[in-house]
């Protein structure tokens, strides 16, 4: 089976792709008859050398995202993984010679196809008298042993577009830029991994991989890579990239030790969340630090893809001043990120947190205090309920929201035992419920089911206050429906004020209401959070957050009964 594509046609989609790319950059044209982008600006380049690059589409940003001043002069575009057309680039190479430049650089990837016909183009513009170069990059990292073919193009290649871009703006001769970036380029790696393959419009997945796999070494036209290995974290992931990158036996290694300055960059594939790929960040980072090498600069984001790959590769570039100082030049291609001219190791992270106002000792003897070793049972007891509905909690939730609600909950139960752990709680009633406020609303994630609850000033007779919720009109304006099971419970529980009542008997009323309030949830229409939005407002099952406010009351009434 095929996988869904947003596109007008599967042969249109390359031309599509570009068309919209120029079409919101007016620093951009097409040339007209071919799949190619150049700058607008180029009579301005009279005198300087053009740098033309390309490739199949599918790799977006790159290779267009990367054309402006300081970087690419234009880019010849293929089909989707497919290599540009001869004439096409032939027309790039005259379009850039007419406009004055003085010889063109053709960067092209460690592709058959790629070298194939860049190389021929580049002879029949030489046949016709133009100054033209070509470089071959190939920074691929993943095979042990040469192959014939020599190491493919992948990621790196961004990094000497921008090199070679900063070195045509100061002036540099052709030659000489092609020497130079040719040089660069042997103090680079790139290496990928993948969740799983990615697909090519009309056409089915290239590979597939088992639930617990992830794809090594692969590379960026949905090509399996060099071995699947076991799926694990991110942290032992990275480690096993930067291992196989750096291991001396590898032919195709990067030549990074300790003491070593790198240019680090993070590449998302495709289709990899930027939850994840922060996270291979970080990673990323900590792991070369723990190895002593210097991150000079770092660069995250995608920079060249697979189309919907769920992957990421990494590139390292050993770097010194000089090279650093052409990283560091001014560009306008699009998609060249807004990176700090500072180095990423060394300096500090994290700022202390402020500290918060000294509390007034306790009194010993506090007034409708009630005994630690109680409260620590009642406690217990809302934190093991919690954490053993934390999965039927999830499924209610699958149904109108993220999934999360039985999670959340199990979170602030584990927040609870650790804060348990660190002492007795404190005795007065207004104290604790203040404490458990405090932590449940400073914990990350927590405030989002915990904001409900109301905080007693005191447990005496006669002070409990009516729920209110955080971010909502005060409780009088609010239908009971809309509180759901807390309001029921706060109207049962409003008999504790009066002369001569028991809480047991008080408390289970209030219980059973809020039971009731819980199961009803399922007849109503969602008025706010993400169920108000799902295309049916109607729950048809009980609302995982009534439900969990229920068990909580229910778990306080057993506590208190044994």
């Amino acid at each position: 089976q095929t996988s869904k594509k947003l596109v007008n046609s599967v042969v249109g989609c390359a031309d599509d792709a570009l068309a919209g790319l120029v079409a919101c950059n007016p620093g951009l044209q097409l040339l007209q008859g071919h799949r190619v982008a150049l700058r607008s600006d180029l009579d301005s380049l009279q005198g300087r050398v053009a740098l033309l690059s390309g490739g199949g589409s599918g790799h977006e940003p790159a290779h267009a995202g990367f054309i402006g001043k300081g970087m690419l002069t234009g880019v010849i575009a293929g089909a989707v993984f497919t290599s540009p057309a001869v004439g096409s680039i032939l027309a790039a190479i005259r379009a850039v010679a007419q406009a004055g430049t003085a010889g063109t650089l053709l960067i092209v990837k460690n592709y058959t196809g790629d070298r194939l016909n860049f190389g021929l183009a580049r002879e029949q513009a030489r046949a016709e008298g133009l100054p033209v170069e070509m470089v071959v990059i190939g920074d691929d990292s993943a095979f042990t042993v040469l192959k014939k073919a020599g190491r493919r193009g992948l990621c790196g290649t961004v990094l000497i577009h921008k090199v070679a871009g900063a070195l045509a703006e100061a002036g540099v001769g052709l030659e000489e830029i092609a020497e130079r970036v040719s040089e660069v380029a042997k103090a680079m790696g790139t290496l990928g991994v993948s969740l799983s393959s990615c697909s090519v419009p009309g056409s089915r997945p290239t590979f597939e991989l088992a639930a617990s796999e992830v794809e090594l070494g692969l590379g960026i036209h949905g090509e399996a890579g060099v071995r699947r290995v076991q799926m694990a974290t991110a942290d032992e992931t990275v480690a096993l990239m930067l291992d196989h990158m750096t291991d001396p036996s590898n032919v195709s290694r990067v030549p990074v030790q300790p003491g070593s300055s790198v240019v680090l960059m993070v590449n998302n594939l495709g289709g990899l969340s930027f939850l994840e790929l922060g996270i291979v960040a970080d990673a990323a980072v900590r792991c070369l630090e723990g190895r002593q090498v210097k991150i000079a600069r770092a660069l995250v984001g995608t920079f060249m893809s697979a189309l919907e790959m769920p992957g990421v590769s990494l590139t390292l570039l050993l770097a010194d001043e000089p090279l650093l100082k052409l990283i560091d030049a001014d560009t306008t291609a699009a998609a060249w990120p807004h990176m700090a001219r500072a180095s990423v190791t060394g300096r500090t992270r994290s700022r202390a947190a402020p500290t918060a106002p000294p509390e007034a000792p306790e009194a010993a003897a506090a007034a409708g205090g009630v005994p630690s070793h109680r409260v620590v049972h009642v406690l217990e007891q809302v934190c093991t309920t919690l954490q053993d509905l934390e999965e039927p909690l999830n499924a209610l939730d699958r149904a109108a929201g993220d999934g999360d609600c039985g999670t959340t909950h199990s979170r602030a139960a584990q927040a609870i035992q650790g804060w348990l752990e660190q002492g007795p709680p404190p005795t007065s009633p207004a104290r604790l419920l203040s404490s458990l406020s405090a932590l449940l609303l400073g914990t990350e994630r927590l405030h989002q089911a915990t904001g409900p609850w109301c905080v007693p000033s005191s447990l005496e007779p006669g002070s409990l206050k009516a729920p209110s919720v955080q971010g909502l009109p005060s409780a009088p304006s609010l239908s009971p429906l809309q509180l759901d099971s807390l309001w029921a419970a706060g109207q049962e529980l409003q008999a504790w004020k009066h002369p001569g009542a028991s809480l047991l008997p008080v408390l289970k009323k209030a219980v059973q209401s809020a039971a009731a309030a819980a199961e009803a949830t399922k007849t109503m229409e969602a008025a706010a959070g993400r169920a108000s939005y799902i295309s049916s407002a109607r729950l048809d099952q009980p609302d995982p957050g009534a439900v969990a406010a229920a068990a909580i009351l229910r778990a306080i009434l057993e506590a208190l009964q044994s």
